[in-house]
């Protein structure tokens, strides 16, 4: 289950990085129609981030995971 979460953060970074980069590139004559791809990568980002909270969720309800907390104490 770990390493399913943190797939998915490296996907929602590359999303991250994909639309800077999508940002940056923009094309230098102004009649052409604006690029999509950067808002296609923020919404994909914004997808997995909510499918990522959805997905541990769901792991906590069906017991896959569990809270521990930080150890008190000592």
């Amino acid at each position: 289950m770990k390493a399913v979460i943190v797939i998915a953060l490296l996907a929602v970074l590359g999303a991250l990085a994909s639309a800077g980069v999508f940002m940056l590139r923009r094309p230098r004559d102004p009649a052409q129609p604006p690029d999509k791809r950067m808002a296609r990568a923020l919404a994909l980002r914004v997808a997995l981030s909510v499918a990522i909270f959805l997905l541990i969720l769901l792991a906590w309800r069906l017991g896959w995971i569990a809270p521990k907390g930080l150890p008190t104490g000592r």
